[in-house]
């Protein structure tokens, strides 16, 4: 089988969302034939190189005031040219976001980097998890406590550091990181979607 990239790139202010990017990649590299790679969104457009090898990537960023966080923000707009030739069309693409507040309008931000991933012709691959903690018999301890299908949200209490992020948020993105990773290997196996070439229509 095929060895499978997969980039994840992120942004972090205080460290929360950067230790919830190391989760995303610890599940990415426990599928077998793939290979995970974390790129600092500062960093990412002098790596281009291995975004360009990438069979995934995995967008992640702190939602502040309800959207991506400016230093994410910068790398999605320097990205243009590449849009402009669609350099990134079919690669798989999945998101994760951290916030202060249970909600905090996170699933903003989770529905902007998709949208970034779709202008760039990539192929979406979302969250395959129930809904936890909506029960009487749920708690925090549930995956996907948050509710969220579209890619993975964590909560970090605002007077902590790392450790104020809730360990199901960090099992429910290395699931996250698993979902992607295996989606890129089940395509790339089947052949059937190609990024270094067009497709056929």
């Amino acid at each position: 089988m095929t060895q499978i990239k997969v980039a994840i790139i992120y942004h972090s202010g205080l460290g929360h969302t950067a230790y919830q990017a190391k989760a995303v990649r610890d599940g990415a590299q426990s599928v077998e034939c793939s290979e995970a790679t974390l790129i600092f969104a500062g960093d990412a457009m002098d790596r281009r190189a291995e975004l360009h090898a990438s069979d995934a990537m995995i967008f992640g960023c702190p939602t502040y005031m309800g959207s991506a966080s400016a230093g994410f923000k910068e790398f999605m707009d320097a990205t243009s040219r590449i849009w402009l030739a669609q350099g990134w069309r079919n690669k798989v693409a999945g998101a994760f976001t951290n916030s202060g507040n249970q909600s905090g309008d996170k699933l903003s931000t989770l529905y902007q980097l998709m949208t970034f991933a779709m202008q760039h012709g990539m192929v979406w691959a979302g969250l395959d998890l129930p809904g936890g903690n909506n029960s009487t018999r749920g708690g925090t301890e549930d995956l996907n406590r948050l509710g969220s299908w579209v890619g993975a949200m964590a909560q970090s209490n605002t007077d902590q550091g790392i450790d104020g992020i809730e360990e199901s948020d960090l099992r429910t993105a290395y699931r996250l990181g698993a979902r992607v990773a295996q989606v890129a290997v089940a395509l790339n196996s089947a052949n059937t979607l190609d990024h270094k070439r067009s497709l056929p229509f």
